[in-house]
C-alpha cells in the first residue's frame, strides 16, 4: 500500500492528555487496514474443505525402486480407482537419495530405506524387512538342513545393484570369518536377481519383502524359488514412506499416504508396523 503524499512521515497515534488518539493520516486507512486484516484472517483460517474422491483430479508422483513398484504397483492402483479413478499414479525410479525432487515438490512421496538426511522430512514406517537367500526349487544348496556359512560363500552369487555395486550386508560378516563371496552377475533390481535365480544355480540375496505377500514355504514353491536364511546375521531395515512437511496439512496428500500404508499393511501383515 503506498502512502498518502498528503500524510508522508505522519504517526499513527498522537498523545492528547494521558491517552492516544489517531490522527487524520490513521482515519484515512481506517476502512483498508480491516480490508487487509480480514484478507488475511481469511488464508491463515484452517480448510474446511471436503475432500471429494469421486471428484478428485490429480496426478500422484511416488519415487520408488523396481520392487516396490513390481510388488506393489497393481494392488495401489487399484486401491486407487476404486474411490478416485481420476487420480493417476506415476512411479519414477530411484537413481540416487536426493531429497531436491521433494523439496521442489515434482516428487509427492519417497518409499525406501528410511536414512535420508533432510531433517525436515516427514517419514512413516510402512514395514520392516531383512535380507534372506533365495535359489531355484531343489538347489544343492539346500540338500542339507543348515546352509552354512562356508557352504554359501562356496556358491556363486548374483548380486542386484542398479549403480553396479556388489558389496551387500551379507559381506561382512562373511569377511570376519574369512569369507568371500564370489558374485558371477550383477543385475539392477530384485526381481531381476530372483528370476536369474530361479533359472540358474546362482543364489541372489534379496529383501524378505521380495517373495510376496505370503512367506510361506508353499508360495515360493509356487515361484519356483526357495528362501532360507542367512547364515551370518545381518541388520533388519525399515521402509518407509517419506515427504516433505508442506504437504502436511494438504488432505488429498494424507489420504495417499494412508492408501499406501494400508495397502502394504495388508499384503505383508507380519512386516507391516500396526502402531
Amino acid at each position: 500500500m503506498s502512502q498518502d503524499p498528503r500524510f508522508a512521515g505522519d504517526p499513527l497515534l498522537v498523545r492528547a492528555g494521558r491517552g492516544l488518539v489517531p490522527t487524520p493520516y490513521a482515519a484515512a486507512i481506517h476502512d483498508h487496514v480491516h480490508e487487509l486484516t480480514r484478507g488475511a484472517r481469511a488464508m491463515l483460517q484452517p480448510r474446511n474443505d471436503r475432500l471429494e474422491l469421486a471428484a478428485l483430479e490429480r496426478n500422484f508422483t511416488l519415487r520408488a525402486n523396481e520392487a516396490f513398484v513390481a510388488f506393489f504397483s497393481v494392488p495401489l492402483m487399484q486401491a486407487v480407482d476404486a474411490v478416485a479413478p481420476h487420480v493417476r499414479l506415476c512411479f519414477t525410479p530411484k537413481p540416487n537419495k536426493d531429497v531436491a525432487a521433494l523439496r521442489d515438490g515434482s516428487i509427492d512421496l519417497e518409499i525406501g530405506v528410511g536414512d535420508t538426511t533432510a531433517p525436515e522430512m516427514r517419514a512413516r514406517l510402512l514395514f520392516h524387512d531383512r535380507y534372506v537367500g533365495v535359489v531355484r526349487a531343489g538347489h544343492p544348496l539346500l540338500a542339507e538342513p543348515n546352509v552354512t556359512p562356508e557352504r554359501y560363500a562356496a556358491c556363486k552369487h548374483v548380486a542386484a545393484s542398479p549403480r553396479g555395486e556388489v558389496a551387500a550386508s551379507v559381506d561382512e560378516p562373511l569377511a570376519a570369518l574369512g569369507l568371500r563371496r564370489e558374485i558371477h552377475t550383477v543385475v539392477p533390481g530384485f526381481p531381476d536377481a530372483m528370476r536369474i535365480a530361479r533359472h540358474s544355480d546362482l543364489v541372489a540375496l534379496v529383501p524378505q519383502s521380495c517373495l510376496g505377500n505370503a512367506l510361506a514355504s508353499d508360495h515360493a514353491a509356487k515361484l519356483g524359488l526357495q528362501h532360507f536364511d542367512l547364515p551370518v546375521p545381518t541388520p533388519e531395515f525399515t521402509i518407509d514412506a517419506m515427504w516433505h512437511p508442506r504437504m502436511d496439512a494438504y488432505p488429498a496428500h494424507g489420504w495417499l499416504r494412508g492408501i499406501v500404508f494400508s495397502v502394504v499393511q495388508e499384503a505383508y501383515p507380519r512386516l507391516a508396523d500396526n502402531g
